[in-house]
């Protein structure tokens, strides 16, 4: 057992690294020189995180590609990028993706 000590001194450790690591670029005075090739490969850095998490989420089931087309996920992200695509707004992309989901995983049991 760790005792009230060790938790307290864990947490404390972990918020300072947290701190230090998230506000490394606001604690100097001036700003920290960044190569144009970086900054140019930092602008695709959301869309590559959000690709890597949602694509593996629609595609896959049980780390396994899917092989049927009886899948909620797959009409849900389909709607969901076709109104995105047509009118490019994040809460009706999420309210259009869900009202397509529900259905077809309550109703068809997909």
């Amino acid at each position: 057992m760790i005792g009230w000590a060790g938790l307290l001194l864990a947490i404390a450790g972990l918020a300072v690294i947290t701190v230090v690591t998230r506000g490394f670029f606001f604690l100097t005075d001036r700003e920290i020189p960044i190569p144009v090739w970086l900054r140019q490969g930092l602008r695709y850095a959301p869309l590559a995180a959000l690709a890597a998490v949602f694509v593996p989420e629609i595609a896959m089931t049980d780390g396994h590609l899917i092989t049927t087309w009886h899948d909620a996920r797959l009409y849900a992200a389909a709607a969901g990028a076709a109104y995105f695509a047509w009118r490019r707004g994040i809460l009706g992309t999420i309210v259009v993706g869900m009202a397509v989901l529900l259905p077809l995983r309550l109703v068809l049991n997909w």
